[in-house]
């Protein structure tokens, strides 16, 4: 099946272009046509910003009429400290200067078990945060065997038990990993309540348990994930929300500008052709 999703439905994650300073990520992604990033808090330089602060990053975003969607992630979102609160604050704090729509919540991921009374207190909890700062949550689940909150349609379950206005982020990845990802999940998520989609993927063939974010690659043929099959089915149920590229390998490291650019064009043509 052929679709065809538009440019401005199509995000950047930071993640693809590690060497390389917020401001030339901004001024590439608008090269190429597109018009929406991802930033975190998880880069070389540990800043959301690059140290450079929320009113800079915010005009640079202006300047070159780039849109913010999230910035990825506070961790972990379902095992609140007082640690954890902090720096959610800082984020939320962070995504408010820079212009930022969202924050993505990830879970626990040490094996620890994690009840869903437990994340449902969580959500609770940190909704009221969301709402003081004007910026939307987004809950990511984590295929990982030693997630604590693995499945999209259980995340989405408990979203609704606590009665919060979060959404879900769907990660491709993630789905793949999740053994029991696809039992009943056309009858049970809710399509409408998905905030952003994850895109990445995967041609190592080592099994599927052994995964780690270090296989994650932009899409090709090869993509052991299927994320295409996933998008497809996506548009046909009725999404027409964004999707970002995230992937995480270190091989993106050593990728020139160039790379990027090469790498992005490909996978939005594999996407639409």
């Amino acid at each position: 099946m052929s679709i065809n999703i538009t440019n401005d439905r199509f995000c950047i994650n930071r993640k693809i272009a590690p060497s390389v300073s917020i401001e030339r990520f901004f001024e590439l992604v608008k090269e190429l046509g597109l018009n929406k990033v991802e930033l975190r808090n998880d880069m070389n330089g540990g800043s959301v910003t690059d140290g450079k602060g929320g009113d800079a990053v915010r005009n640079m975003a202006d300047k070159t009429a780039i849109k913010i969607i999230t910035i990825n992630a506070v961790y972990p979102f379902n095992q609140l400290n007082d640690d954890v609160l902090s720096r959610t604050r800082q984020l939320l704090s962070d995504a408010r200067d820079v212009g930022a729509e969202s924050l993505v919540l990830c879970p626990l991921n040490d094996g620890t078990q994690i009840s869903d009374d437990e994340t449902i207190s969580a959500l609770k909890t940190l909704a009221p945060l969301f709402a003081e700062y004007g910026i939307q949550g987004l809950v990511e689940p984590l295929g990982f065997p030693q997630s604590s909150l693995r499945s999209a349609t259980v995340a989405q379950s408990l979203i609704k038990q606590a009665g919060v206005p979060f959404k879900l982020v769907l990660d491709t990845f993630h789905h793949h990993l999740f053994e029991d990802a696809e039992n009943d999940f056309e009858q049970d998520i809710d399509i409408t309540q998905i905030g952003l989609v994850h895109l990445s993927g995967v041609t190592d063939t080592r099994a599927t348990h052994l995964l780690t974010d270090e296989e994650r690659i932009m899409l090709s043929e090869g993509d052991l994930l299927k994320s295409k099959e996933q998008v497809n089915r996506l548009e046909q149920m009725g999404y027409r929300g964004i999707y970002a590229f995230e992937p995480f390998s270190s091989v993106m490291d050593s990728w020139t500008e160039e790379d990027i650019a090469r790498e992005i064009k490909n996978s939005i043509l594999f996407l639409n052709q």
